[in-house]
C-alpha cells in the first residue's frame, strides 16, 4: 500500500476516500460506450500517436530519437522543473508563505517518497507535452490534506462526464490504479493537468495532431541513417540481355545484400550470367536532405513552442536578437506551463484564501546591469526596500531599518500634503 501512501502506517491512519468508496459514483452519461481504460493499447493509438503519411510510427518513444525533440522536451520541462511552485495566504491587501501546511510541502518539498520536487515537476510537463494530459492519484492524510501524489499512466485514465439532478454535470475518472485496481473515482481522487482543449474535459495530444509534421522528421533521419549504413551508396539495379526465373533473381537479390551490404560495402563482388550493375543516381545536394532535416527542426520548434536557438538551430539568430527571444520564450511560452499548472492545484488542493503561484522572477532577470539600474531605480523611488531587493537576488535580508525602510526623494511629496519649512 505505499503506492498510495506516505507508508503503512500513514495508510493506516488515513480516511481519504479509497477505490472501494468510488462504487457509489454515479454513471457516465454515455455508459453504453466501452470505457477507453479497458482498452487502452487502442486508446493510446489513436490518442497519443499514430502513423504518419511518411509511414512513420509517432509515439512517445518513437519521437524522442529525434534530438530536436529531445532537447525541445529538456528545455521546456528543466526550465519548468527549475522554477519553483510556492503556495501563498491570502493576508489583508498582500499575500505570505503558507510554508506550514501540507499543500506548501506537497508540490514545493516533497511530492511522494520517490521523487524530488524537480523530477516531479518535469515529469508533469512531459505527460502534458507528450500526451495532453497528466494524471495523479491524491493521497490524503485523516485531515483529508493532500501528502502524496502517484502518477498515473495517460492510457489507463479516461475523463467523463456523470450528470446528477442535485448537482448537474460534475468529473469522474475511469482509473487503473498501480495496485491494478480500475474503477469510477470522483475529480479529488484524481489531480488533472489538461494541455490545450477543445473540450474542456480532456487535452489534446500534440503527437496526434502534430504526428505528420513529427513523422516527416522521423522519415528524413531515417533515410539518412540507412543511406549512411550503405556507405552513402545509392541503390543498384542489376541488368542481363538472358532471362531470369524469378527464383533465380530472389536468390541473385539476397546474394548481392550480403555481399554489398553494410560493413561489406567495399568488398569485391563476381558476377554471372552476364549481370550489369547500374547504380542510380541520387544528389543529396539536389534532393535537399540536408535543408530538408533543418526544416523539421523549425517544426519540432513550432509544435512544442520552443525559440530555434534553444534547439541549436541558429541559421536566422543574431546576437542582438536572442536576449530578446529567450525573454519571449519565458512571457510566451513558459508563462501559459505556469498558470495552468498553478490553476490545477490551486482547484484540487489549495484552502480557502490560499492559491499556487510560480515565481519565474530569476528568468526575467536582464544582464547584471540593467537588472541593478532597475533595482536603483525601485529603490530611490521607493518601490522597494533594500530587503525586497535582496530576496530577488536570494540574499539574506538585513536587520533593522536599513532593511525595511522605503526613500523617498527630498524633492518629492504626497500630493496635497504641506511642505515642512526649513
Amino acid at each position: 500500500m505505499r503506492w498510495f501512501g506516505r507508508g503503512t502506517d500513514a495508510v493506516a491512519a488515513a480516511s481519504a476516500p479509497t477505490p472501494s468508496s468510488a462504487t457509489s459514483v454515479p454513471a457516465a452519461a454515455d455508459s453504453t460506450q466501452t470505457s477507453p481504460v479497458d482498452a487502452p493499447n487502442q486508446w493510446l493509438v489513436t490518442m497519443i500517436g499514430g502513423t504518419s503519411s511518411s509511414g512513420q510510427r509517432v509515439t512517445d518513444q518513437t519521437i524522442l530519437t529525434l534530438p530536436a525533440v529531445m532537447q525541445a522536451l529538456r528545455i521546456l520541462c528543466g526550465v519548468f522543473a527549475m522554477t519553483p511552485l510556492v503556495y501563498y495566504r491570502r493576508d489583508g491587501g498582500g499575500k505570505a508563505r503558507a510554508d506550514d501546511t501540507a499543500q506548501y510541502r506537497l508540490l514545493h518539498d516533497d511530492p511522494n517518497l520517490v521523487q524530488t520536487p524537480y523530477g516531479y515537476k518535469e515529469m508533469l510537463l512531459a505527460d502534458v507535452l507528450l500526451a495532453g494530459n497528466h494524471y495523479a492519484w491524491i493521497s490524503r492524510d485523516y485531515r483529508q490534506d493532500p501528502v502524496a501524489l502517484t502518477r498515473l499512466e495517460t492510457g489507463y485514465v479516461q475523463p467523463v462526464k456523470a450528470f446528477t439532478r442535485e448537482r448537474g454535470y460534475e468529473q469522474f475518472y475511469d482509473a487503473t490504479l498501480p495496485d491494478h485496481t480500475r474503477e469510477r473515482f470522483p475529480a479529488r481522487s484524481i489531480w488533472h493537468v489538461q494541455g490545450f482543449s477543445r473540450t474542456g474535459l480532456v487535452g489534446l495530444s500534440p503527437l496526434h495532431y502534430m504526428r505528420d509534421a513529427l513523422g516527416g522528421g522521423l522519415a528524413a533521419q531515417d533515410f539518412a541513417n540507412r543511406f549512411f549504413a550503405n556507405n552513402a551508396r545509392p541503390g543498384v539495379t542489376l541488368t542481363s540481355k538472358l532471362k531470369i526465373d524469378a527464383p533465380v533473381k530472389r536468390q541473385i537479390k539476397a546474394d548481392w545484400i550480403e555481399a554489398n551490404g553494410g560493413n561489406n560495402s567495399n568488398g569485391v563482388t563476381v558476377l554471372d550470367q552476364e549481370l550489369e550493375p547500374k547504380f542510380l543516381v541520387f544528389d543529396n545536394e539536389k534532393n535537399q536532405l540536408i535543408e530538408t532535416r533543418t526544416f523539421s527542426v523549425l517544426d519540432v520548434a513550432r509544435c512544442f513552442g520552443v525559440p530555434p536557438h534553444l534547439l541549436f538551430e541558429l541559421s536566422k539568430a543574431t546576437f542582438g536578437n536572442i536576449e530578446h527571444q529567450s525573454l519571449e520564450f519565458v512571457l510566451y511560452h513558459m508563462m501559459p506551463h505556469y498558470v495552468r499548472v498553478a490553476e490545477a492545484a490551486t482547484k484540487a488542493f489549495a484552502a480557502p484564501g490560499c492559491f499556487y503561484e510560480f515565481l519565474p522572477d530569476a528568468l526575467l532577470r536582464g544582464d547584471v546591469k540593467a537588472r541593478w539600474e532597475a533595482y536603483r531605480a525601485a529603490r530611490e523611488t521607493g518601490a522597494l526596500n533594500a530587503n525586497e531587493i535582496r530576496a530577488r537576488e536570494n540574499l539574506n535580508p538585513i536587520s533593522g531599518a536599513a532593511g525595511t525602510d522605503y526613500l523617498r526623494p527630498s524633492n518629492m511629496a504626497v500630493a496635497g500634503q504641506p511642505q515642512e519649512t526649513p
